[in-house]
């Protein structure tokens, strides 16, 4: 199938899992990840509609964006280091991946505006995976309040990739209430709506639990393993 095919697969899929929690199918955007695929194919997932593109290295994010620029809204949704920031932050729209000082640091240091960021969370505790323990959440954010050029909008996981559902509700559900918890903080700074959550095979389990944004690579641009990844 092409990308314009698959996304009314992923759309249909969106407006049923929002129906069954009685959500509104607005309320949940859809990130194509292409990191794995050519410029050409992610221009493909724009003329389907998907705007917000997603990409998770500095080197295969500035390739696609010399090329689609601001055709796209940008998320950077991997891991960032530090040294990095100055290379990407004037282009990207959205950091998913914002779990350390020294990284608020450079970032308040390097753009010129506030810079949308979703704090990282490793809701399932696996060594692979970056992100906060839940418990320095609220903490880390209140510390953000010195950097002005940070403004959280939500919080990010990644679920275990297991086939348990339970499992996975309960990793989508803490990290709700973890949002629920920072928002109801009411800081300036961290308005904190949004949850990063949900991704080619668990994002209708991660939007019945809330999800506003959901990150798909495989079933919707598919898996060229450009660039040699």
């Amino acid at each position: 199938m092409n990308v314009k095919e698959n996304a009314a697969i992923i759309e249909d899929s969106i407006e049923r899992a929002c129906s069954k929690v009685e959500r509104n199918p607005d309320e949940v955007t859809t990130i194509a990840v292409t990191k794995y695929v050519s410029t050409e194919r992610a221009k493909e997932a724009i003329e389907a509609g998907i705007v917000n593109l997603g990409e998770n290295r500095k080197e295969g994010f500035l390739e696609k964006y010399s090329q689609i620029k601001d055709e796209a809204k940008w998320h950077f949704i991997g891991s960032l280091q530090s040294k990095k920031v100055k290379d990407v932050i004037g282009q990207i729209d959205v950091l998913h991946s914002l779990d350390r000082k020294s990284l608020a640091k450079e970032i308040d240091k390097r753009a010129e505006t506030a810079v949308s960021c979703f704090v990282q969370v490793n809701i399932s505790g696996e060594d692979s995976k970056h992100g906060l323990e839940a418990e320095n959440v609220l903490p880390f954010i209140q510390m953000l309040e010195d950097y002005p050029k940070v403004r959280v909008i939500g919080l990010m996981t990644m679920a275990p990739h297991v086939e348990d559902e339970e499992k996975l509700r309960a990793t989508f559900r803490q990290l709700r209430a973890l949002r629920d918890k920072v928002r109801n903080e009411n800081m300036a700074h961290a308005p904190c709506e949004y949850l990063s959550m949900g991704m080619s095979n668990d994002y209708t389990i991660a939007i019945e639990e809330g999800a506003t944004h959901i990150r798909i690579g495989t079933s919707l641009v598919g898996n060229e393993t450009y660039g040699g990844e």
